[in-house]
């Protein structure tokens, strides 16, 4: 297996794994929501899934990715594979700049207040709306790296 392949298959996983893994909070969420008691354990859980093993794999999907551009046939200066890195960027920008503080401050509403204070439901429904703006971000980034649409891969 040559070097490109390995790191191919590196990079696959790791978005396989950040997505993935991802896709589950807001399922975890909806439930835990409905039974109050579990709230505050299913939002730690979500908050340990996404430091230990969403975001370590984020991380591995921009080195592989940078990695597979600095030794493989296809420039940086590829429209579709640009387009996907700034977007990325964006998204992880989103992440770590938005919804990171934002996730922490509704924690603490929830410790000093509960899930029933309006400031907690209006958190609630900004990170909702700004990961669902995240969540568009990766699936561009998706389609863009599975389809190099003709339109961007001149």
């Amino acid at each position: 297996m040559t070097l490109y392949l390995l790191l191919k298959f590196l990079h696959v996983l790791a978005a396989m794994v950040a997505v993935g893994t991802n896709a589950t909070y807001g399922l975890l969420l909806a439930r835990a929501h409905r039974e109050p008691a579990h709230l505050a354990h299913v939002r730690e859980s979500v908050r340990a899934l996404d430091r230990s093993i969403a975001n370590p794999a984020y991380a591995v999907v921009l080195v592989t990715g940078l990695l597979l551009v600095w030794i493989g046939p296809v420039p940086l200066a590829a429209p579709w594979l640009l387009s996907a890195l700034l977007l990325f960027l964006l998204a992880a920008v989103l992440g770590l700049g938005v919804l990171t503080p934002l996730t922490r401050r509704q924690s603490r509403v929830l410790q000093g207040q509960g899930p029933q204070a309006a400031e907690y439901a209006r958190l609630r429904r900004r990170i909702n709306h700004i990961s669902g703006l995240a969540a568009a971000l990766v699936l561009l980034i998706l389609w863009l790296m599975v389809m190099k649409p003709p339109l961007w891969a001149r």
